[in-house]
């Protein structure tokens, strides 16, 4: 038998999205960033960890290649995002 954790989020978790979406807020990062909680990174932390990457290339001096190497991997991780975030605006259209 195949063991599956589910993440769910709690009340507290709940509502705080929905304050925020009352407010016009974006939500679903937020919501992401909960249930990949102990699973994998998400990608707004990915992203943010590269961002203070490429400062920190840029104050040392590093080769070319090595900045344009971490772009590269900022690059995909914001196509990353993107798909993700359509593939949410597709399925929520469907389900209305």
């Amino acid at each position: 038998m195949n063991d599956v954790k589910r993440n769910v989020l709690n009340v507290k978790q709940k509502l705080e999205i929905l304050q925020k979406l009352d407010n016009g807020e974006s939500a679903s990062t937020d919501a992401e960033d909960v249930l990949n909680e102990g699973n994998a990174i998400s990608h707004s932390v990915a992203l943010q960890s590269v961002e203070t990457l490429l400062d920190y290339t840029g104050q040392r001096g590093f080769d070319y290649c090595d900045i344009t190497a971490v772009r590269k991997i900022r690059v995909d991780i914001r196509q990353e995002m993107n798909k993700q975030q359509k593939q949410r605006r597709i399925t929520d259209f469907l389900k209305l």
